[in-house]
């Protein structure tokens, strides 16, 4: 990965440039979040010409190390107006690490309306006329460059909501199997995409784990021996391969967290109806898949394919996608929640902020808390742009002060996903203090407070919970750098071996001699490049809390309240 890709969208300009020294060390979001930094204006409209929107590999990405396939995608979110770094699995970032790009650079600004696709093959880059894919959902848009450039490209897309500039709208990719369903939700950079003109990236390259590695040997010993340690921890070799993430579903709901009717409650009694074993014994049933792995590579398989009673396929369905259409709706019909997935999917928009809107416009009464079929009526109405569907898509907190609801469960506009934190007040923590607006994967908490990985601290106490967090904020900002999944926490975590057997793949691929010390420095500075950057659009400590009514409304069943307030200022006191 020695060059760079910089596509200039006003002038349709499509030049390949080495990678500056400074950048070298860098992969996934510690590359996207520089470059942020660096080219971005902090302050500047996340829709107009001067932002920018970054592809990054992973460091490890591109080659056989297990479950390294994640491609981050950065820019400065409409959501929130911070910066964002959102990652997806699927098969393109091991294309695009194997075409030897470090980083794919979108700036400038087309007429509007004027969409193209930028194609990239071992031969080069250009920008193509996007003509009739205009318009067209997730779904059709891969089918149709798959058919046109082969069943193995891979593809980067926006849905209808994405070229609407809907706030909510994602970057979506496909998986081996050509699911257009491999998603960087978060944040609204599908908008972004959307204003540069992008309508998809298509990748083709013969090859998937070929990237240069200076020492084969030793990388080949580390990597068999990081696939054992995921194997052999019960939650990436047993849970995760057996149920995907929605073996959550159950165990978060006995823990009291489940969010339930917009987070008013921690328990769903309907919960078991949309768990990962449910969709396990659904999906088999049907001829589906219960796990399956969502890019190459990767050991643990925690997607799946879940065939619904329409004809219509949807995989996966995660976790906190079951979540935001399930318990958090108070809906208990698997084949509803799968529907609403399916939209997101085709539509473009990130599915734990599509729920937390709809349950938003049930706090409202716009739509009855229970109703599926009515939940899935006013998505659809987002891929054409009505007012309501254009409400949906531009997230909880918009829909909230338009309807005057003060119960918005959102953090610097972005909403929270499925872990109450007034009884998982580790990720309460991070919610508030990461720089992304509330985000579960920016310094997952649930190990220790509820699964009991890396050790234990009280989900319902507040001791312990910055050092939690913040410590983990630094882990997985490093983590996202690597490309590896941000699963195999679990298992690095527990083992002792874990850490330093990535660092091991890490000097044998570039011929460094880094140590875990190293990966600590680097997931400090990424998380201090992040702050800067929203310091400088105007970002201040006030906007690391919670919404108000965490601080004073219990939550059942342990009756209990959010109370860290100032002690969230230390979260990032190195």
């Amino acid at each position: 990965m020695d060059k760079i890709l910089r596509v200039n969208m006003t002038t349709k300009e499509v030049k390949v440039e080495p990678v500056p020294e400074n950048y070298a060390a860098l992969g996934g979001r510690a590359l996207t979040s520089q470059f942020v930094l660096d080219e971005v204006v902090p302050t500047c409209d996340p829709l107009g010409p001067l932002n920018k929107l970054i592809y990054a590999p992973g460091l490890l990405s591109g080659t056989s190390a297990p479950s390294s396939g994640r491609l981050s995608v950065g820019g400065k979110s409409p959501l929130t107006g911070t910066i964002k770094e959102s990652n997806a699995g699927g098969i393109t970032s091991q294309k695009i690490a194997n075409l030897g790009y470090k980083a794919i650079i979108v700036e400038g600004k087309p007429a509007a309306g004027d969409f193209s696709i930028l194609k990239i093959t071992t031969e080069g880059a250009e920008l193509l006329p996007a003509g009739d894919l205009a318009g067209k959902g997730g779904y059709d848009t891969v089918a149709m460059l798959r058919e046109k450039y082969g069943q193995k490209v891979g593809v980067i897309f926006i849905g209808p909501a994405g070229e609407m500039l809907m706030a909510n709208a994602g970057v979506g990719t496909n998986d081996g199997d050509g699911n257009a369903s491999r998603y960087a939700g978060r944040g609204g950079l599908g908008a972004v995409m959307g204003s540069k003109g992008l309508k998809a990236i298509v990748i083709d390259s013969p090859s998937t784990f070929d990237v240069p590695v200076k020492d084969p040997e030793k990388f080949k010993d580390a990597a068999k021996k990081f696939a054992k340690i995921l194997l052999d921890h019960p939650v990436c070799g047993q849970g995760l391969p057996a149920y995907g993430t929605n073996v959550l579903m159950n165990i978060i709901n006995e823990a009291g967290t489940l969010p339930t009717r917009n987070f008013k409650f921690g328990r769903f009694d309907k919960a078991s109806e949309v768990s990962g074993e449910k969709l396990a014994e659904v999906a088999t049933a049907r001829g589906g898949k219960a796990t399956h792995a969502c890019h190459p590579g990767c050991v643990m398989r925690c997607s799946n394919v879940y065939p619904m009673p329409n004809g219509k396929v949807c995989a996966p369905i995660e976790y906190e996608s079951a979540w935001a259409f399930g318990p958090n709706l108070e809906v208990g019909d698997l084949d509803d929640v799968a529907m609403m997935n399916w939209l997101c999917n085709d539509i473009g928009l990130d599915t734990i902020e599509a729920g937390a809107t709809l349950g938003v416009l049930m706090e409202a009464g716009v739509i009855p808390f229970g109703d599926g079929k009515a939940a899935i009526k006013a998505l659809e109405e987002v891929r054409t742009g009505t007012p309501l569907g254009r409400i949906i898509g531009a997230g909880a907190t918009f829909a909230g002060k338009l309807y005057g609801v003060t119960r918005i469960p959102a953090v610097k506009g972005q909403a929270m996903p499925a872990y109450d934190p007034r009884s998982c007040r580790g990720n309460g923590v991070t919610y508030a203090t990461t720089p992304m607006g509330a985000d579960h994967t920016a310094g997952y908490a649930v190990t220790a407070n509820i699964l009991k990985v890396g050790g234990y601290v009280d989900a319902t106490k507040d001791e312990g919970q910055v050092d939690l967090s913040r410590n983990l904020q630094i882990a997985t900002a490093a983590v996202d750098a690597t490309g590896l999944c941000l699963f195999v926490a679990f298992a690095v975590l527990d083992n002792p071996e874990g850490l330093p057997t990535v660092v091991e793949m890490i000097n044998a691929m570039y011929g460094t001699s880094l140590t875990t010390d190293d990966v600590v420095v680097l997931g400090k500075s990424i998380l201090k490049n992040e702050r800067e950057f929203n310091e400088k659009a105007g970002f201040t400590k006030a906007d690391d809390r919670l919404p108000e009514f965490f601080y004073n409304e219990e939550l059942p069943p342990h009756n209990t309240m959010f109370t860290l307030t100032t002690e969230l200022d230390e979260v990032f006191n190195f």
